[in-house]
C-alpha cells in the first residue's frame, strides 16, 4: 500500500478505535441491517467490519489490467481444449461435462461473469484460482455499503476524498442483455430465472438481485432445477417463461443429479434457451487450469504479455499424477516434490468449492501429509506453491472494537472478462473463503492522493 494511502487509513483506523459511540447498540443495528438485506451466509451476517478495504486507484487499475489479461488467457486454453483432446483430458472435466461443454452457447464471450480470487501479497498480488461458474457475492458491494457507509466515521472520511464505488450488479444486469441480444434473444424486455439448489447457503442474494433486475424492469424468478419444463420450444417454470438463464447452479452438482433429458439440458442443446455463464466455462473452471498456465509448456497458447502476466501472477501449479515436471527451473519427480516440499505447497481438488478438500502443507502434520498426498494422486487433484498473503490490520466488532490482523482475499469480478468490483473475504485463518468462516467488506476505491 502506498504510503499517501496507508497513512490515510490508519488515520481512519484511530479514528474507529477511539470513537465512544460504536457501542452495543450499533452492533446490534449493523447485525439486523445485515440481515435485513440478505448479507448472510447460512444465516450469519458476513461482515464484522467497521470500514471497507480500501485501495488507490493505480492499485485497483493494475489488478483489473493483469485479471482482464489472464480471463483472455483461460479463452485461449478453453478454445484449443476443445481441439485438443490430450489438453482437455489433461483438464478433468468428466464425460457429460465434456459432452455439453462441447455444445455452442451462441455468444463468442467465454464467461459473462467470473471471478478471479486473488491473495495481496506485499510485492503485489497473485490469482490463485478462477471462478468461471458464475460466481456469488455480485450484489454484497451494493448491500455492505448500505450497511457501512452511513456510519458517521466513513460519512466524514467520504466527504473529504475523491472515490469511486464499484456497481457489479448493473455490470452484471447489463453483461446478461448483451449475451442476450447477442444470442439473438428476440424479447425487448426477457425475463430472467435465477437458478440454484432451494435451501442454499447463498439463497439471500438472489433475493437481492431479483429486487434489483425487477426495478430495472425485468420480470425475474428464483428457480430451483426440479421445477423446469420444456416443451420443444421454450424453457419455462410453469407459466414462466425463461429467455435468460443465469445459472448458479454448480454444473457438476446439476450434471451428477440429472442426465440429458432434463429440461435445460434440452432447450440448450436446441438453442432454445440463453444460459449465462454457460457448460463450456467448466473447461476453464477446472483448478487444472492454472497448471496449464504456468507450465512453460504450454506457452505457445499465449502472446508475450500474457506469458509475461502469468509468470508474474500465476503461482507453481500442477496436476497431480506421477512423472517429472519442472520445479524452480529443475526437472524433478512430483511426488518427490510433494514430500520434500511440504510447508510451501497446497494440495487442492481439481473441482469442489468452499475450501473442501485443501490441505494446507505448512499446517499438517507429516503422516496426515503424506495420505494427502496418496489421496490426490488416486484422486483429480492439483497441487500450488504457497503464496505469503499479506495481512492487514482492521477495526471489526464482536462485544467490543478492536483491530484484528486478517488475511485479505480480495477477488476481482470480471464481466466479459472486464473487471468491476471485488469480492473482498478476510480471515484470520489461511482459508479465507465466508463457507470456512470467514468475513467480507466493501471494496472502497481512493482516487490516487
Amino acid at each position: 500500500m502506498p504510503n499517501a494511502l496507508l497513512n490515510l487509513t490508519e488515520s481512519l483506523d484511530r479514528r474507529i478505535l477511539n470513537d465512544p459511540a460504536l457501542g452495543p447498540d450499533v452492533f446490534a443495528e449493523l447485525r439486523s441491517s445485515q440481515r435485513e438485506l440478505g448479507l448472510l451466509h447460512d444465516g450469519r451476517p458476513t461482515c464484522p467490519f467497521l470500514r471497507p478495504h480500501i485501495l488507490s486507484r493505480t492499485q485497483y487499475a493494475a489488478i483489473g489490467a493483469a485479471a482482464e489479461i489472464i480471463a483472455g488467457a483461460f479463452e485461449k486454453v478453453v478454445a484449443r481444449a476443445l481441439d485438443d483432446p490430450e489438453l482437455l483430458s489433461n483438464l478433468g472435466l468428466t464425460a457429460a461435462e465434456e459432452t455439453m461443454a462441447r455444445l455452442d452457447p451462441g455468444y463468442s464471450r467465454l464467461c459473462v461473469s467470473s471471478r478471479l480470487d486473488t491473495y495481496l501479497t506485499d510485492s503485489g498480488f497473485q490469482f490463485l484460482e478462477y471462478n468461471a461458474e458464475t460466481p456469488a457475492g455480485v450484489a454484497d458491494q451494493m448491500q455492505l455499503e448500505k450497511v457501512l457507509y452511513r456510519l458517521p466515521h466513513l460519512q466524514e472520511f467520504l466527504n473529504r476524498r475523491e472515490h469511486f464505488s464499484p456497481r457489479p450488479h448493473e455490470r452484471l444486469l447489463d453483461s446478461l442483455l448483451d449475451v442476450y441480444h447477442e444470442w439473438g434473444g428476440p424479447e425487448d424486455r426477457p425475463h430472467i430465472a435465477i437458478v440454484d439448489w432451494e435451501g442454499v447457503p447463498t439463497a439471500s442474494e438472489f433475493g437481492v438481485l431479483k429486487e434489483y433486475f425487477e426495478s430495472a424492469g425485468y420480470e425475474t424468478r428464483i428457480l430451483d432445477p426440479h421445477s423446469l419444463e420444456y416443451d420443444g420450444q421454450r424453457l419455462r417454470a410453469g407459466k414462466f417463461r425463461i429467455d435468460i438463464f443465469y445459472k448458479r447452479v454448480i454444473i457438476h452438482e446439476f450434471l451428477e443429479r440429472f442426465d440429458d433429458s432434463h429440461p435445460l439440458c434440452r432447450a440448450y442443446r436446441d438453442g432454445n434457451v440463453c444460459m449465462a455463464n454457460s457448460f463450456r466455462v467448466k473447461v476453464a473452471h477446472k483448478k487444472a487450469g492454472f497448471a496449464i498456465l504456468s507450465n512453460p509448456s504450454y506457452e505457445d497458447l499465449f502472446t508475450a504479455t500474457e506469458v509475461e502476466m502469468i509468470r508474474r501472477h500465476i503461482p507453481w501449479t500442477r496436476i497431480v499424477r506421477k512423472g517429472t515436471t519442472s520445479f524452480h527451473d529443475q526437472e524433478r519427480d512430483l511426488v518427490e516434490i510433494l514430500r520434500t516440499a511440504r510447508e510451501r505447497l497446497v494440495l487442492k481438488p481439481n473441482d469442489d468449492y468452499g475450501g473442501q478438500g485443501i490441505m494446507i502443507g505448512w499446517e499438517t502434520g507429516a503422516d496426515e501429509w503424506e495420505h494427502a498426498i496418496e489421496r490426490a494422486l488416486a484422486e483429480s487433484y492439483v497441487v500450488q506453491e504457497r503464496v505469503a498473503v499479506k495481512k492487514v490490520a482492521i477495526p471489526m466488532f464482536t462485544d467490543r472494537v478492536q483491530s484484528q490482523e486478517m488475511f485479505v482475499d480480495f477477488n476481482p469480478f470480471l464481466f466479459q472478462n472486464r473487471i468491476e468490483g471485488a469480492l473482498v473475504r478476510l480471515s484470520a485463518s489461511s482459508l479465507c473463503n465466508i463457507t470456512s468462516g470467514g468475513g467480507q467488506t466493501a471494496l472502497l476505491v481512493i482516487e490516487d492522493p
